[in-house]
Order: structure tokens, then sequence, then C-alpha cells
């Protein structure tokens, strides 16, 4: 799914009460709302859906695969997605997973 069918969703959802145009300054809206959240460092938690954290990653030792060489991969933050127990018993449901 693309943004566009997002916004294309929702504004089926919402009814003729709003233009496509409309819903996808919504859309962005929210996006951008959950990209500052994450950038400042907080948590977001959308009940029935999850939570988006930001988690540190500790520095570590990799291997360049063209050399076998050792290389430091340094410690970093980065974003990550806990569905929740809603969610998961949702898609758990699935047949199969489409490609």
């Amino acid at each position: 799914m693309t943004k566009a069918d997002l916004v294309e969703q929702v504004a089926e959802a919402i009814g003729p009460g709003i233009t496509k145009k409309d819903c996808a300054l919504v859309v962005d809206g929210f996006l951008n709302a959950i990209k500052r959240a994450l950038a400042q460092g907080e948590n977001i938690e959308i009940r029935g859906f999850g939570t988006y954290k930001v988690r540190s990653r500790k520095t570590r030792t990799a291997r360049n695969p063209r050399t076998g060489e050792a290389v430091q991969v340094p410690s970093r933050a980065v974003p990550v997605f806990k569905p929740s127990k809603h969610l998961r018993s949702r898609v758990a449901k699935l047949d199969h997973v489409p490609d």
C-alpha cells in the first residue's frame, strides 16, 4: 500500500465531506507529527495499533563482505515499531501472506 492508497482509503472512510487533497494534508500532517516526535526521542502509542519508539543500538563489530575485514559499526538511534496485541491477532488470522 502506498501513501496515495492510504489517502484514498481514509477519504472513503470519512465520506463525501472531504476531498482527497484535504485528506492528503491530514495524512501528511499525521505522518509528520510521528516523524517529529521520533526525531525528538519521544515514544508514540496508538491504542489498538502499536507503539513507535526510538532505541539505541550498541556499537558492534561487523565484517566487510567484500574483504572479510572487521569493521566497527558505531552506536546509533533507530526507530522501531511494536504492534499491539490486537493488531498481531488480526494479522495472525491471515491465511497467507500476500506478495
